[in-house]
């Protein structure tokens, strides 16, 4: 029987148009209000260039079973079908309310590894969260209390824990949780929307991030773990429950609940690949920017096997586009 090839080039070189091409299309519709219509293009324009990567990919980490909605399913087929076999992941918008919105920090991304390598969540939707870059990694631990984590991030920084700024969805459930941190006299940037760039936003030193910790949703938690493993970061989870009826799924489909999922336990493999490309202007990345004849991207390109991590400003004709991103 042949062997399936890995993925041993830098796959993300060529993923990253892809993820170009959603940011592009998406950013039309920015400030708009119209949350379906800007993912909508997102995925059509992703879609449209994964069809030419030379891959055998397979979507884990998706928008769940195919349905009517012409969304990047999880089990779908990805790439011309030659080439390495990977799983992916995708999330065409990191951040559909900020970009319906105009908000800050909306970014497409997209993450590739060797197939068979990367956590399957199945009913599991949210995950307690920890991320920090690669001064934190091995130093916090979500077993422990917030203040304790901070305290040691701070020491392992050689800074003040005042001098810390934690990033935290602003949700209700999180009440407790910025209150603690606000009481250990850390900083706090509270964010309405896109937990993957604020988690990536810990391992970029340009970003002022330097925890990430709250709840978010777990297949953002493996997109996420992708794009750590290439910058030397940590992220550490643990599966949260909004009911009874949430544990019984995750029991059923045979996931432990209460175990702690380590960086490893979500992409198991070095051969990962991470792409994204900014669509509105964060703390990340520059948003898409218009101008005569052009359309400028700015863009994270990431390879785990070497720890390469690009920052690629790009610069596209807008004849020459036209035609697939509008």
């Amino acid at each position: 029987m042949t062997q399936p090839v890995v993925p041993d080039r830098n796959l993300a070189l060529e993923l990253v148009r892809t993820t170009e091409a959603a940011a592009m299309a998406s950013s039309r519709w920015m400030g708009r209000g119209d949350k379906i219509s800007a993912d909508q293009a997102a995925v059509d324009a992703m879609r449209s260039v994964l069809a030419g990567v030379d891959m055998q990919g397979t979507v884990v980490i998706g928008e769940g079973e195919k349905d009517e909605a012409p969304m990047l399913y999880n089990g779908e087929s990805v790439g011309t079908g030659s080439g390495p076999a990977a799983d992916i992941a995708v999330d065409p918008i990191d951040g559909t309310t900020l970009t319906a919105n105009g908000l800050s920090g909306a970014i497409a991304v997209i993450a590739a590894a060797e197939a068979g390598s990367m956590f399957d969540p199945g009913p599991a939707v949210y995950m307690e969260k920890i991320a920090v870059g690669p001064s934190g990694a091995g130093i916090v631990d979500i077993r422990l209390p917030v203040e304790k984590n901070l305290r040691a991030l701070a020491k392992a920084k050689d800074q003040a824990v005042a001098d810390l700024n934690v990033m935290v969805l602003n949700r209700p459930r999180h009440e407790e949780l910025v209150a603690r941190v606000r009481k250990a006299g850390a900083r706090i940037t509270l964010i309405p929307d896109g937990d993957v760039a604020g988690a990536i936003a810990t391992a970029w030193p340009e970003s002022g991030v330097d925890i990430l910790l709250g709840i978010g949703g777990t297949p953002e938690g493996v997109i996420t773990a992708a794009a750590l493993k290439c910058m030397g970061g940590d992220l550490q989870g643990r599966l949260w429950m909004r009911n009874d009826e949430d544990r019984a799924a995750v029991l059923e489909a045979g996931i432990d609940p209460d175990k702690i999922i380590g960086l490893n336990d979500l992409v198991a493999s070095d051969d990962c690949f991470f792409a994204a490309t900014g669509i509105s202007s964060g703390s990340l990345l520059r948003g898409v920017r218009y101008s005569s004849g052009r359309i400028e991207t700015q863009s994270l390109v990431m390879r785990g096997r070497s720890g390469t991590v690009r920052l690629i400003n790009g610069t596209h004709r807008a004849t020459k586009l036209k035609d697939l991103y509008g």
